[in-house]
């Protein structure tokens, strides 16, 4: 019993000196982080109002389609409300100093940015999927205000799963710093905060075998068809490729470094060095996903002729008659 004892009292122990060490260690992410982040708010703010401004008066008629780019969108600016506080809290050495609340709607709003992209993307990517494979499926004739129902719902779905967030202390001290964040390395972790767990894994693979299954789908249908050769198919091939592609670089790292993380705690929970690495790297990852709302116009752009050609003429230059005159 004393042995047990000893043993567990180790592990405690070398948890406190692993985290100590990661909080030393972790300088050169911090920096990595406040890179990301602001060139996220250089590129990603100016898109998106750019965006919105497109959606809201250059957009005289609405499809199903850019209804769901449109709450895209949405979710992006609640990223670009959350990510100055992140850049704050870098630039202080991951020292949260806004208090618990704040910590908890924060990651909360990061988290509902985070899986309403996923949900958006995918939704966009089924769409094409089913415009172009099965056009005469009923899911390809749905209506405007049945689109607004499911973007109702997805919302409501995406909240409920990250309620855990506001309703568990996500505010931890080490020493003089307080760390703001949902994966920390809990003695004993709270169901709620394994729920979260789940849901940020699930809601990464589960989509993402779907966007490869229609980006494989669309390509062979059309080929079969000897229609990729088509400027508007092959623009629906686009738009599936590059839906897959910016979900998989902005998602995929993120996931895989956490998994590997939870894996060493669970299998090697001594190895303080390795594990350190991981967490770390994990940090940086999470930076990825926050870039997704700077490349999201990409999305809109190659997903929708509407929103391609409003672009367009919100910045064609016009001549005036004296200067065609010069001409």
């Amino acid at each position: 019993m004393e042995s047990v004892n000893v043993s567990t009292e180790m592990e405690t122990n070398t948890s406190i000196h692993c985290l100590n060490m990661q909080q030393s260690t972790d300088r050169g992410v911090h920096v990595f982080l406040q890179i990301v982040l602001i060139t996220e708010m250089i590129v990603g703010l100016p898109g998106s109002i750019l965006a919105l401004w497109i959606f809201c008066f250059r957009l005289k008629v609405w499809k199903t389609h850019v209804f769901f780019l449109f709450n895209l969108l949405l979710a992006d600016f609640l990223l670009l409300a959350s990510v100055p506080f992140r850049i704050d809290t870098h630039l202080r050495g991951d020292d949260w100093v806004l208090g618990r609340l704040w910590c908890s709607i924060n990651l909360f709003m990061l988290s509902v940015n985070r899986s309403a992209s996923i949900a958006f993307m995918t939704v966009v990517a089924l769409d094409r999927y089913f415009k172009v494979v099965h056009p005469h499926h009923c899911i390809s004739r749905i209506s405007l205000i049945q689109a607004r129902w499911l973007s109702a719902l997805m919302w409501i779905t995406v909240t409920l799963f990250r309620i855990p967030l506001l309703t568990t202390d996500t505010l931890h001290t080490n020493g003089n710093v307080s760390l703001c964040r949902t994966f920390h390395s809990y003695k004993v972790t709270p169901a709620a905060m394994k729920v979260h767990y789940v849901a940020f894994t699930a809601e990464f693979f589960l989509p993402w075998l779907l966007l490869l299954f229609c980006s494989f789908r669309i390509t062979s249908h059309l080929r079969q068809r000897e229609m990729d050769k088509q400027k508007r198919v092959q623009r629906a091939i686009q738009a599936v490729f590059v839906i897959s592609a910016v979900f998989t670089f902005c998602f995929m790292p993120s996931v895989i470094t956490g998994l590997l993380g939870l894996c060493f705690k669970a299998y090697h929970p001594l190895d303080c060095k390795s594990y350190n690495r991981i967490s770390q790297l994990f940090t940086m990852c999470i930076g990825l996903t926050y870039l997704n709302s700077a490349l999201d116009p990409i999305i809109y752009i190659f997903s929708s002729a509407m929103f391609r050609v409003a672009l367009k003429k919100s910045f064609r230059f016009k001549k005036t008659p004296q200067q065609f005159h010069k001409c």
